[in-house]
C-alpha cells in the first residue's frame, strides 16, 4: 500500500503505483510516458506533472478517469479527438472536489453528473484542448426547438433531479487553434430544465476556436463557442477571442443566468447563422469591449431572442453578408449602447431563427413587436450598405433613443 508522493516514468510502474494506491497520493509524472491505457484514479489520487514535458500518451482511447477529490495538474494529455482525455467516474455519489489545474489536452475533457453522481466541485485553472471533436456526443439539450451539441470541454449536469447540484469555478480555458478549431462547441455548460443545476463564481476563457460541423440546411441543431446553457455564473469574462467557423455556430450563447458577462477581445464567426451574442437568459450586465463581426449569411451580430439583458455595451458591431442584421431585440431589456456604431453589408437572405429558416433584410437595428427598451444610444452612426436595406425596423418601443453620428443607407441614396 502506497502513500504520499511516488515518482513514475512509465506505463508500467504508472500501473503498479495505481493498483496500490489506496490512500491518498501524488503521482509525478516524469517525461513523456506514451502507450498508457485507459486508467482511473482512486479517491484523494493526483497526477502531477514534473517539467514541462510531462506527459499522459494514450492509444486512441479514454484517458484519465476521475472518481472522487483528485487533482490533475501541469500534465499533458494525449489520445484521439473524439476520445475523452479526461472523464469521471459516473458510479460515484459525489465527485468532492475536481481539480484540473495548467492541463493540455488533446482529446475531450467531459465531466458529468448523471447515475449515482448528484454533487460535486469542479474547479479549473488553466486548462487548454488543442483539439477535441465532440459532434457525436449525446444528450444534447434541447430548446427553442433546437438542440445543442455538446463541447470539446463539457460539464453537463444530467440528472432530472433539482437536488442534484455541481457548483464549479472555470478559469483559463481554451480551446482548438485558429483555422484548427475543436469541433462541436467550444466551452459547454449545462444543467437540465427542471433537474440537475449547475452554478459557478466565474467562467474565465482564454482563445476559442470552434466549427460544430452541421451540414448546411439543418435547422434544428446549434453550437457555441462559449455556451452557457441551462446554467448560471455570476460572472463569465472572455480574455481571449472567441471565434467560430460553421454552419450555426453562435459564438456567445446565454440560455440560463449570468450576472455580468465580458468579453475583451473580438468575437467573430464566419458561417452561415452564426450570430455573435445571442440571449434566451438574463444577464445583468453584458460588457463587448472589443469588436462583434459577422461573415456568414444570416449571422446576426447581437440578438434578445427570450429573456432580458438590463444594461448591453458594445464596442462596434459589423455584419458582412445578406440577411445579417446588426442588432435585433424581441424582447424588453434595459439600456442598449454601441460606442463603434452599427454597420451591415448584405440584403436580404435566409437565416435561422429559434429554427426555422426565415427570410431578413440586413437591418442594423431591428426591434420585433413585443420588444422594448429603456434607453439606446449608438455614437458613429448607423449604416446600412445593402440595397433596399433599410437602417432601422421599430416595431417596438424606446424610451429615449440617439445616434451620434451619420446614419446612411443605400436605400436611402437610391
Amino acid at each position: 500500500m502506497m502513500n504520499g508522493r511516488q515518482t513514475v516514468r512509465n506505463a508500467r510502474d504508472l500501473a503498479e503505483v495505481l493498483r496500490t494506491a489506496t490512500r491518498p497520493v501524488e503521482i509525478v509524472i516524469e517525461g513523456s510516458v506514451e502507450g498508457v491505457p485507459p486508467l482511473t484514479l482512486p479517491e484523494g489520487v493526483s497526477l502531477v506533472g514534473a517539467g514541462g514535458g510531462a506527459a499522459l500518451v494514450f492509444d486512441g482511447t479514454d484517458g484519465v478517469r476521475l472518481t472522487r477529490d483528485n487533482r490533475v495538474e501541469g500534465l499533458r494529455l494525449e489520445t484521439a479527438p473524439t476520445a475523452r482525455a479526461l472523464l469521471n467516474d459516473t458510479s460515484v455519489s459525489g465527485f468532492g472536489t475536481l481539480e484540473l489545474r495548467e492541463v493540455v489536452t488533446v482529446g475531450r475533457v467531459e465531466l458529468l453528473a448523471r447515475d449515482q453522481v448528484s454533487s460535486g466541485h469542479v474547479l479549473v485553472t488553466g486548462l487548454d484542448i488543442e483539439a477535441a471533436d465532440a459532434r457525436e456526443c449525446r444528450p444534447r439539450p434541447e430548446g427553442y426547438n433546437v438542440e445543442v451539441r455538446q463541447g470539446a470541454f463539457t460539464l453537463y449536469n444530467q440528472r432530472s433531479d433539482s437536488s442534484a447540484v455541481i457548483t464549479c469555478e472555470l478559469t483559463g480555458i481554451s480551446a482548438g487553434r485558429e483555422g484548427a478549431p475543436v469541433r462541436g462547441s467550444g466551452i459547454f455548460v449545462s444543467g437540465t430544465p427542471g433537474g440537475g443545476r449547475v452554478s459557478g463564481d466565474r467562467l474565465h476563457t482564454g482563445p476559442v476556436f470552434s466549427d460544430g460541423g452541421i451540414p448546411a440546411g439543418t435547422p434544428d441543431q446549434i453550437t457555441g463557442g462559449v455556451f452557457v446553457v441551462y446554467a448560471s455564473f455570476g460572472e463569465v469574462v472572455n480574455e481571449g477571442p472567441v471565434t467560430t467557423y460553421g454552419v450555426n455556430d453562435m459564438v456567445l450563447d446565454l440560455w440560463g443566468e449570468v450576472t455580468t458577462w465580458t468579453a475583451h477581445a473580438p468575437i467573430t464567426s464566419h458561417g452561415p447563422s452564426g450570430i455573435g451574442f445571442v440571449n434566451f437568459g438574463t444577464i445583468r450586465r453584458l460588457t463587448l469591449r472589443a469588436p462583434v463581426e459577422t461573415f456568414g449569411t444570416g449571422a446576426r451580430g447581437f440578438n434578445v431572442y427570450d429573456g432580458t439583458v438590463e444594461r448591453a455595451e458594445f464596442d462596434r458591431v459589423v455584419t458582412h453578408a445578406d440577411a445579417a442584421v446588426g442588432i435585433q431585440l424581441s424582447k424588453p431589456i434595459g439600456d442598449l449602447i454601441v460606442h463603434g456604431g452599427i454597420e451591415t453589408h448584405g440584403g436580404s437572405g435566409d437565416s435561422l431563427v429559434k429554427g426555422e429558416i426565415v427570410t431578413l433584410p440586413a437591418v442594423p437595428l431591428s426591434l420585433k413587436p413585443g420588444s422594448r427598451a429603456r434607453r439606446i444610444r449608438i455614437d458613429s452612426g448607423i449604416t446600412a450598405r445593402g440595397a433596399g436595406v433599410p437602417v432601422m425596423e421599430i416595431s417596438g418601443s424606446i424610451e429615449e433613443f440617439a445616434v451620434n453620428g451619420p446614419i446612411r443607407s443605400a436605400a436611402a441614396r437610391a
